[in-house]
């Protein structure tokens, strides 16, 4: 398939594919008169990159699932690369909630206070 059509299936745009080919994402095999194509492995690539990338993965994150896709595994986190990422993407998870934990207790207390009839700050 040609570059509009992937970009259609794929739900993004040629633009964005470019610019994936670019970063050496998404190769792409040209014909003789310089045309991109593509083909549905192409598509799994894509899919891989934009359901990594609604998780919260940057986009050089997503590298190691779509070199193992590439390499020929049905799935792109089937390789010490991509659980390697996984858990470095867990652990940064982990913290953030416990930042949020903190930053919720905060709030409570101070919440607590301001419902509090002999607290200064209440109304």
């Amino acid at each position: 398939m040609r570059i509009g059509e992937l970009a259609e299936r794929a739900g993004t745009t040629t633009r964005t594919l470019r610019y994936y080919e670019s970063r050496g994402l998404l190769p792409a095999r040209r014909t003789g008169n310089g045309y991109r194509t593509y083909d549905e492995s192409h598509l799994r690539l894509l899919r891989q990159i934009r359901t990594l990338q609604d998780f919260g993965f940057d986009l050089e994150e997503t590298r190691p699932f779509v070199e193992c896709l590439r390499a020929g595994h049905p799935e792109g986190d089937a390789c010490p690369a991509s659980l390697a990422v996984y858990r470095r993407k867990l652990d940064e998870l982990d913290a953030l909630i416990g930042e949020l934990q903190a930053v919720r207790a905060q709030i409570g207390v101070r919440l607590a206070l301001a419902e509090d009839p002999k607290c200064e700050l209440g109304g």
